[in-house]
């Protein structure tokens, strides 16, 4: 079954600020100038920590993990010049509960490689690096 398309809008407001809406109703607002909010590629970043950071939750919660708090930090390093995109990326996560680190190990590989569709819908041949730190709870 194809999932529905994602439909978002944008209404430029003022200087680079964009106010969004998506289908649960006002987004983020979005800022070129990242003064008023989250640039474009800011929101790229957040995306993609999101997207993961969400995997690795319903990974470890499906796992019965006692998971108590979770940190998502992404880097991303970006070409010189226009276009100024993205050309590595790397995340660390500060997992807080008693998980074994194969079990947060098997749920980044997981969403990496199977479950994150952001990540997918980037350009995949761009490195990213993924590490983590368990905090005890």
């Amino acid at each position: 079954m194809a999932k529905p398309p994602v439909e978002v809008s944008l209404q430029w407001t003022r200087d680079l600020v964009f106010d969004t809406e998506v289908a649960a109703g006002p987004g983020p607002v979005l800022d070129g100038d990242a003064v008023a909010g989250a640039s474009p590629v800011q929101a790229i970043a957040l995306a993609l920590g999101a997207c993961m950071g969400v995997d690795l939750v319903m990974i470890l919660k499906k796992g019965r993990h006692d998971l108590q708090g979770l940190k998502v930090k992404v880097v991303g390093t970006r070409a010189d010049g226009p276009p100024a995109y993205f050309t590595g990326y790397a995340i660390h996560y500060d997992v807080t509960g008693p998980i074994p680190d194969a079990a947060i190990q098997r749920a980044i590989d997981l969403s990496r490689d199977t479950y994150c569709s952001v990540w997918h819908s980037l350009r995949t041949e761009t490195p990213l690096e993924v590490s983590f730190t368990r905090l005890d709870g």
